[in-house]
């Protein structure tokens, strides 16, 4: 259970759970499966089901609380439909010698798609996110705005409310670029990755890997005015990963340092596997989202 990317909201106003509250509010929108007429359903499953446990659409540890939406959607290609479609349009044509119009062709393929629908695969995707009540923080596990939104809606959609704005509201570009031009912040060592875009109306983008980035070449870029789009870095011997202008990191991966600190669970013992890495992630992902927010002055924005 260790997040890989991460999308960081701030609770605008404290939010008090109650444990049977969330599991009655959660199991309104537990998840079903597709129909054979559905494209997609959405729900909560436990964070557990990993481990056999199912009855709880919640994990609660030290106040923050682990919850996963499951999606599942028939794979129906375009490309299939269309096809069928132009040879049943090419059928009639030949048969009555008339075109087929556009309405019609539209009823056609959507009695195709009719059709073929109960036989596509599924495919099941999870989102993973907590919610922090003694930091007030909702971190997800994505690494698009639209997965993470359709987390956060779900919620919402559950509790009534969840008075949430991102943690990053502005483009970071300025704060990046001065980490390489003068120093990153205490914690935060530099990495050799990086991009840079330049502000002209060519906005030229220039990316590098193994690359030290106090090298003279790497100067030149930042010289010319060119602005970091993106870079990699270490925090604390916690964690390494990508940090972008929006505020989205990325690739994380935790240190061997952090991860060893789960290894004497035995691999069968899954829940308590599960139990433990979250704990341990989920508290190092509050203290670095804390450090970003204070070291990059993001609450002057509330």
């Amino acid at each position: 259970m260790w997040f890989k990317n991460i999308k960081a909201y701030r609770l605008t106003q404290p939010l008090a759970l109650n444990d049977d509250a969330l599991q009655t509010a959660l199991n309104e929108l537990a998840f079903r499966p597709c129909g054979s007429q559905e494209s997609a359903t959405m729900g909560f499953v436990s964070p557990l089901h990993d481990a056999g446990q199912n009855s709880l659409l919640f994990h609660q540890t030290q106040l923050r609380y682990w919850i996963t939406l499951k999606k599942q959607e028939r794979l129906l290609p375009s490309s299939v439909v269309n096809s069928e479609l132009a040879d049943k349009v090419a059928q009639i044509e030949a048969e009555t010698g008339s075109p087929v119009g556009k309405k019609a062709q539209s009823d056609l393929k959507q009695e195709i798609i009719t059709r073929l629908l109960p036989q596509a695969f599924v495919k099941n995707s999870y989102t993973n996110g907590f919610i922090s009540i003694s930091d007030n923080l909702v971190i997800v596990d994505a690494s698009a705005d639209g997965k993470a939104e359709a987390f956060l809606a779900m919620i919402r959609k559950a509790l009534g409310s969840l008075p949430v704005v991102p943690l990053v509201r502005h483009s970071l570009q300025s704060e990046l670029t001065h980490w390489l031009t003068d120093k990153p912040p205490a914690k935060i060592e530099l990495l050799e990755e990086a991009e840079f875009k330049s502000t002209d109306e060519v906005g030229s983008v220039i990316r590098c890997k193994n690359q030290p980035l106090d090298s003279e070449e790497i100067q030149l870029h930042l010289d010319a005015g060119k602005l970091v789009q993106k870079v990699a870095f270490d925090f604390d011997e916690t964690l390494e990963a990508v940090i972008q202008e929006d505020g989205s990191v990325k690739r994380i991966k935790f240190t061997d340092r952090i991860k060893e600190e789960t290894q004497d669970i035995p691999k069968d013992q899954v829940a308590a596997r599960l139990d433990a890495e979250f704990s341990l992630m989920s508290a190092e992902m509050c203290a670095f989202v804390n450090f970003l927010s204070e070291a990059l002055d993001l609450d002057k924005d509330s």
